[in-house]
Formats: C-alpha cells, sequence, structure tokens
C-alpha cells in the first residue's frame, strides 16, 4: 500500500479555505485548489503520523523493511509480518548478542519460533598449571538442537538459513530436529 493512492483521503488542510475572500465563491478557484488538496493530503496525512512511523508495531508494512534497513537487522519477506515487526524492534538486543550462544538461540527463537541448545566447538583452552602437552583441538563445528515451541514441526532448512547468519565462518555448523528439550545437563547457558 502507498500513502499516495488512498482515494478520498481528506486533506486536513484545505487550501480553498485559506484563499482570501475574493477567491471564497470562485468556483475555478475553488475545484484548482481542491485538485492539489487531493495531491497534498497524503503528503499531510504522513507528516501528521510521522512518529509511528518509527515505531515498528505501528508502521506501516511497505515502511518496515526500510526501517529494518535503518537498524541494521535482515528479515525476510517470507516470514509473517509479526515476526519482521519483532525482529526490528528487538533489532538492538539481537546486535547486542549477534555472535554468542544467547545471540543465536533468541534469533532462533524469535525468527522461527523453536527453542535451541547450541554446543559450540570452542576454541580456547586454559590451565593454571604448565603441562607438556597441547589441549586437543577445538571441533570448529556448532551444534544446534532445536525443537519446536510454537508451532508442531520444525523445518530444517530455514533452521539452517538462520544458523548460517549467526555463525562464524570459521565454524561449520550442523541441526538436530528434536521433538522436546533436551534433558538439562546441570551446564550454564551464556
Amino acid at each position: 500500500m502507498t500513502r499516495a493512492a488512498i482515494p478520498g483521503l481528506p486533506s486536513r488542510h484545505p487550501i480553498g479555505e485559506l484563499l482570501p475572500a475574493l477567491y471564497a465563491d470562485d468556483d475555478f478557484a475553488q475545484r484548482f485548489t481542491a485538485g492539489l488538496d487531493t495531491v497534498l493530503a497524503p503528503v499531510f496525512a504522513t507528516l501528521d503520523n510521522l512518529q509511528a512511523y518509527f515505531q515498528p508495531h505501528l508502521a506501516p508494512t511497505d515502511f518496515l523493511a526500510w526501517l529494518a534497513d535503518w537498524v541494521a537487522v535482515e528479515t525476510d519477506p517470507a516470514w509473517p509480518e509479526e515476526v519482521r515487526r519483532a525482529v526490528v524492534l528487538r533489532a538492538v538486543a539481537l546486535h547486542r548478542w549477534r555472535g554468542t550462544r544467547r545471540g543465536l538461540q533468541e534469533r532462533l527463537r524469535l525468527v522461527l519460533g523453536v527453542g535451541a541448545e547450541i554446543v559450540d566447538g570452542g576454541g580456547a583452552a586454559w590451565s593454571t598449571s604448565p603441562e607438556p602437552t597441547l589441549p586437543p583441538a577445538p571441533a570448529r563445528e556448532l551444534l544446534v538442537r532445536v525443537w519446536p515451541e510454537r508451532s508442531a514441526e520444525v523445518d530444517e532448512e530455514q533452521v539452517l538459513a538462520v544458523v548460517r547468519t549467526c555463525c562464524p565462518v570459521h565454524l561449520g555448523c550442523r541441526v538436530q530436529i528434536l521433538q522436546a528439550p533436551p534433558e538439562s545437563t546441570g551446564r550454564e547457558e551464556s
């Protein structure tokens, strides 16, 4: 929808009423300014409601993609509108946690409605005493276990698409689809 194509949109500031009294009864002047009102009404309506354009839950649908670009978040046009609005609304939090286990979990939950457990291959080790041997090489693989929360099924290709946008380049990623959340392992999620 475009704001320029709304039929019968009245102008809140009709030009004909602003003309001097000499033109108040002039039919031609009133018809001419009414034509200008038709052209300017969408502009005035947009400017009068400008603050709503910057709020993801109120912005017109056609403006949402532009707003997503402003906050540097990727949205897929195939996602439902409420999911796209939620991603734009949560953009700052998603950026704050980008590249972390928590960020990927939040993005999967928000976009696809799935719960996730991420097992990171890791790449750092430390010790309080000198060891003659080095730790084993990291797995260089990210294992993402997901289970449905909002819907009954999980699409593995959609999960992989989201994981690939968030996964570091040096790690491979693998997805496991579970029917329910796994048993708690007792370790802290970060």
